[in-house]
């Protein structure tokens, strides 16, 4: 099918102006299900295409590959719907002798096709193709992707996506100040420092890479550190300071990108993380080409199972004021299983709209921190989510967008709802629904009180002390939030030490061999609404019944994490659970008198808060500014430095 559209053709007539997202290639030795994210190759094929470098492929005659794939493909209906531009235009640079076929997709992800072009018939010199695509009919959503058959042995020099235009700023707008904040993994950190660098498409738009450092473990003494900051040369800095979580991380980058540079966005990244270095360019190019500034996120691959897409984007609900996952989107789609062509893929090509972005990977333009002002006080947990809330308030949206994203260790694969991080879970939470919540609050404290009920008969006693704890501090007001930074962690891991299921040992090896009389309980969840309902009743009646002490002495059960539920520990009084990351066990011991304790607690700290609710809003709506003021977060910096150089004396 030859299109004679004029706007497609072979050879360059240099309709592309400003590179938009390259075509990117599979590291050397990745895995088939984690190639499937860059191509997609034929079954016919008989040799693998070879990835020379990251941008450039070499096929045999008569291979079949198609870029329909998650890093490859254009996603039209963002660019549509963010940008002001209005078209397209898809480059490759090819030697040899092939058929380049353009095709798009519907927000239903049903496939159509745009345009068809070959290179010289004999193979013999270099040819250019460009294909011009209208965005006009990307609105709800949809993709673009070439395909391309080889008549010839065929090398794709390179391939990507431009606009036609310069971005409205120019090129002066094409940079960029990376932040990463870091705790205890310098490993991690430098890790990430390499990877910036290891692209120099990506080092050139970099004003600077800001690390800051809040452990004990220090980046600067890890035996790659010097090698990784070289490589960036005076565009990196490195800074130290007490632990004052995420936010206070996040915060100090924001601190130092606006005081120390003049970059137009300051991008935040965990250190945790995984990067494919092409997003930060398409972030940039995002960010650069939007209509009116906005946030721009990546989204989070899994760490562990490298071709799933855990989140796809996420909403606040306005009425229990919690985090879920965005209309039109999933989680845990796994590419390799079903590619974008799939019909279980779908919802893929629906534009996604969300609330915010997780800092694993957020862009920042410089003009909303400035108006905006920095994150809240927050430690973790909720300062992203407030971050975006407060954003979208100011007139800058958020957008999570496909083709941009790092890998990240999966929500399921850690214990945050359970262990220490429960406290900042449900504090902040409040903190933020007293902020932004626009309706009723008491759905909220009912879905809080309910997830307390759980943690009661799932023996998570240690859970329930410091979410009390939690309820005290929101209650106590704003004023204490830059007071609690350095000093809430210290005092809920202190508070956790009373109870057993906060007590973490290697393996079940170390205590005593169970009974087994309980295992069966976490193998067969109950299914039914009438199942449900004998189970809760079992479980309440054994809860008000004295646990028998020989069950604290030789667990009932060794559930592992998905065994660990409501209907399985409510039933007994002992047993021990596996850790989400599979790394250590607790050993959960039913005691009737502390959960009695800790409910009284519970209640009557939700009833408070229910009742003094209206007047907590205004309190914490009125001390907004200052929270997020950069003078009171320089104060509480200033206060680290100075506590960090008696700390140096003293020893």
């Amino acid at each position: 099918m030859r299109n004679s559209d004029s706007r497609t053709g072979l050879h360059s007539r240099n309709r592309r102006v400003s590179l938009l997202q390259r075509v990117i290639l599979p590291r050397p030795g990745e895995p088939q299900d984690v190639r499937t994210l860059y191509l997609l190759e034929s079954e016919t094929n008989t040799r693998r295409p070879h990835a020379a470098s990251r941008t450039t492929l070499d096929l045999v005659d008569g291979t079949e590959v198609s870029f329909e794939t998650y890093f490859n493909a254009f996603n039209a209906g963002y660019w549509r719907r963010w940008t002001v531009l209005n078209s397209v235009v898809l480059r490759l640079q090819v030697t040899g002798a092939c058929r380049v076929t353009v095709y798009r997709s519907k927000p239903d992800g049903a496939r159509v096709a745009v345009a068809s072009e070959h290179t010289n018939a004999d193979g013999s010199n270099a040819g250019v193709v460009e294909v011009t695509v209208d965005l006009s009919p990307f609105e709800d959503g949809g993709w673009i992707w070439f395909d391309l058959t080889t008549d010839t042995d065929v090398r794709i020099e390179s391939a990507g996506w431009y606009a036609p235009t310069d971005a409205p700023g120019g090129e002066s707008t094409r940079r960029v100040t990376v932040g990463i904040p870091t705790f205890n993994r310098p490993a991690d950190a430098v890790a990430a420092l390499a990877a910036l660098s290891s692209d120099p498409e990506v080092v050139e738009v970099l004003d600077a890479v800001l690390i800051v450092d809040q452990g004990t473990n220090l980046v600067q003494d890890h035996p790659d550190f010097p090698e990784a900051a070289a490589a960036l040369g005076d565009r990196f800095q490195l800074f130290r300071q007490g632990n004052l979580g995420g936010s206070g991380g996040y915060s100090r980058i924001m601190y130092e990108a606006l005081t120390r540079t003049d970059s137009p966005y300051i991008l935040f990244m965990d250190d945790d993380i995984v990067i494919e270095p092409d997003s930060i360019l398409r972030a940039l190019a995002l960010s650069r080409f939007a209509r009116t500034p906005m946030l721009v996120g990546g989204q989070m691959l899994n760490l562990q199972e490298r071709s799933h897409l855990h989140t796809m984007g996420e909403v606040v609900d306005p009425t229990t004021f919690m985090w879920t996952a965005a209309p039109n989107s999933r989680y845990d789609h796994d590419f390799a299983a079903h590619p974008l062509r799939a019909k279980e893929s779908r919802d893929l090509h629906r534009r996604v709209d969300v609330d915010f972005n997780g800092w694993w990977m957020c862009m920042i333009p410089r003009i909303c921190a400035e108006q905006i002002g920095q994150p809240l006080p927050l430690f973790i947990k909720w300062d992203d989510v407030e971050y975006g809330l407060r954003a979208r308030a100011a007139g800058y949206p958020t957008v999570t967008m496909p083709g941009i994203a790092i890998w990240h260790m999966a929500w399921s694969d850690k214990d945050d709802a359970i262990d220490w991080q429960a406290y900042f879970h449900l504090r902040n939470r409040l903190v933020v629904a007293a902020l932004h919540q626009p309706g009723d609050h008491h759905a909220m404290i009912r879905s809080s009180w309910k997830a307390t009920l759980k943690h009661i008969l799932c023996l998570e006693y240690s859970t329930v002390a410091i979410q009390n704890e939690a309820l005290r501090d929101f209650l106590a007001g704003p004023e204490h939030l830059f007071d609690l930074l350095p000093t809430a962690r210290p005092k809920i891991t202190a508070l956790r030490t009373h109870y057993p299921d906060a007590q973490v040992v290697r393996s079940v090896t170390e205590l005593p061999r169970t009974s087994g009389e309980a295992t069966t309980l976490g193998q067969n969840p109950p299914r039914t609404p009438f199942r449900k309902m004998l189970g809760l009743a079992a479980s309440v009646v054994n809860n008000l019944s004295a646990a028998d002490p020989r069950h604290h002495q030789r667990p009932q059960a060794n559930f592992s994490p998905t065994e660990a539920r409501w209907f399985s520990l409510g039933r007994i009084d002992g047993a021990t659970v596996t850790t989400a990351d599979g790394r250590g066990v607790v050993y959960r011991q039913r005691n009737r008198t502390t959960a009695a304790t800790l409910l009284r607690e519970s209640l009557a700290l939700h009833r408070r808060v229910s009742t003094e609710y209206s007047d907590l809003q205004r309190t914490y709506q009125a001390a907004a500014a200052t929270l997020t003021d950069i003078n009171a977060w320089k104060t509480t910096f200033d206060t680290e430095k100075d506590t960090e150089k008696t700390a140096a004396a003293r020893i």
